[in-house]
């Protein structure tokens, strides 16, 4: 049996038309070495089409299919029906598939229904430690393999870009977690905080990074800033070139690197020009790694499994906490400009607490505005 490449390749593909369509030639060539399934975006379907469920069993026999959750709302403060629904939903998908890993999105969502909102950040305090720690304890528990977080794209000032590594890190030592360190949204933040790669690079735990996203997104222009771009983890959009920079000196510093997995979604694969850009895209990234694996010198086998699980008992739940983002959530999804989103913030129990708000950059609040209002139903 050939050996199994030390780092693979993989795209993440959904049951979706746009999606299939450009990496069916990559799938017919052999060239898609891993497959990454966000499985909880088909919650309205009740069951999977047998030639999609047949290509899922097909990585999942070799052991290269891994699941994205995107809709866990992790660090909510209340549970919900809707997050016990999830964890339910994934027991039975771990039991039909084998999953060398289960992932899910940093930050809660601002809708207030399920399937609704965008993900944005939390304060980083004990309260949501201890949600974060209890809701991935219980992803563990339903999928019985790896647990994983991704770094969030969004923050509202340059301190909470700089402490997000570590709190990452603290949120998944109970699990003996890992990260998925995706690049673009890295780039998000570099390029809306001025900040330099060296800088920031150093303070994410590289020996927990077990998966590498890349992608493309989009820009917003501030009306506080004339000039001032936003940088949107949109995913519709093709791989800059700067991330496939970043991808290139990131690879040699992950020791326990696994997956590297180019994302895109449907939206953004509607014409052949955009399909052939996102082949091209995956072969560039396939050369990259490839060149990497040859390059190594030191790559470590890591199981990220549990050393001591204890299973979890009453789910924990911060009532301040859920009451904050509610406030939150209402005022961005309902103020019509930034000066009263923060006129609202101000006069709001969210004021001198820490959610430090005072210091929030004003171009990243008015963004926020914008993100939740896009999803606000």
């Amino acid at each position: 049996m050939e050996e199994q490449p030390l780092i693979l390749s993989a795209i993440a593909g959904n049951l979706d038309a746009d999606i299939l369509t450009a990496a069916f030639p990559l799938l017919e060539a052999g060239k898609i070495e891993a497959w990454e399934w966000s499985f909880d975006t088909l919650f309205q379907q009740e069951a999977l089409p047998c030639w999609f469920e047949e290509l899922l069993h097909t990585y999942s026999r070799q052991q290269r299919l891994i699941g994205h959750g995107v809709y866990f709302s992790l660090l909510s403060g209340r549970w919900t029906s809707e997050q016990q629904a999830w964890l339910e939903r994934l027991r039975q998908l771990a039991t039909q598939f084998t999953f060398d890993h289960i992932t899910e999105h940093f930050g809660f969502f601002t809708g207030h229904h399920f399937h609704a909102g965008a993900p944005l950040p939390i304060p980083y305090n004990a309260a949501t430690l201890r949600i974060g720690q209890d809701r991935l304890s219980r992803i563990y528990e339903a999928a019985r393999c790896p647990v994983g977080l991704e770094n969030l794209a969004f923050a509202y000032s340059l301190d909470q870009v700089k402490q997000h590594g570590e709190f990452l890190e603290k949120l998944v030592e109970p699990v003996n977690g890992f990260l998925i360190l995706d690049l673009h949204n890295l780039y998000c933040q570099l390029h809306n905080f001025a900040v330099t790669y060296q800088d920031l690079i150093h303070l994410y735990p590289l020996d927990k990074v077990r998966e590498i996203h890349i992608s493309g997104g989009s820009w917003e222009d501030s009306t506080l800033l004339p000039g001032k771009k936003i940088r949107r983890d949109t995913h519709d959009g093709a791989v800059p070139e700067e991330v496939f920079t970043l991808l290139e000196q990131t690879i040699p510093q992950c020791p326990h690197l696994k997956y590297v997995v180019l994302e895109q979604l449907g939206s953004g694969l509607k014409t052949e020009a955009s399909k052939a850009r996102f082949r091209q895209d995956y072969r560039r990234m396939q050369r990259l790694v490839k060149q990497c694996r040859r390059n190594l010198t030191s790559h470590q086998a890591s199981s990220f499994l549990p050393l001591n699980f204890t299973s979890p008992d009453l789910v924990v739940e911060d009532e301040v906490l859920a009451q904050e983002q509610g406030q939150l959530s209402h005022i961005l999804e309902t103020s019509l400009s930034f000066e009263e989103a923060r006129t609202k913030l101000l006069g709001s129990s969210l004021a001198q607490s820490d959610w430090t708000i005072e210091s929030w950059e004003p171009y990243m609040l008015e963004t926020a505005v914008s993100i939740a209002q896009k999803w606000k139903q």
